[in-house]
């Protein structure tokens, strides 16, 4: 696979049940640092999908429309149109759908 598309799904606010956590665009940095570090060759692309915005891409829609529906927590992360991780996600989780995707 020559290229890796990493959606991140979330809001300025957070969740009420993620208080404690990093907000949406600061999970977004993170893995995007930690990833890019990991995986030096792979072409790791990151979006930033806000779910508040007026403008939502056809392509979004569905997750966005799931997440405002309570069917995830936000950050929302989707690989290859798979929902990978949401809430506090890990990195493990993240990492192993990478590798399959690359191998």
């Amino acid at each position: 696979m020559s290229s890796v598309t990493i959606s991140i799904y979330g809001a300025e606010v957070k969740c009420a049940s993620c208080v404690n956590l990093p907000t949406s665009l600061e999970t977004k940095e993170w893995l995007e640092a930690a990833l890019t570090r990991k995986y030096p060759d792979v072409s790791l692309q990151f979006r930033y999908v806000d779910i508040e915005q007026d403008e939502i891409a056809d392509a979004d829609q569905g997750f966005v429309e799931a997440i405002h529906n309570d069917e995830y927590f936000y950050p929302l992360i989707v690989i290859d149109d798979e929902v990978v991780a949401e809430g506090n996600p890990k990195l493990k989780a993240i990492s192993e759908k990478i590798e399959e995707l690359i191998k």
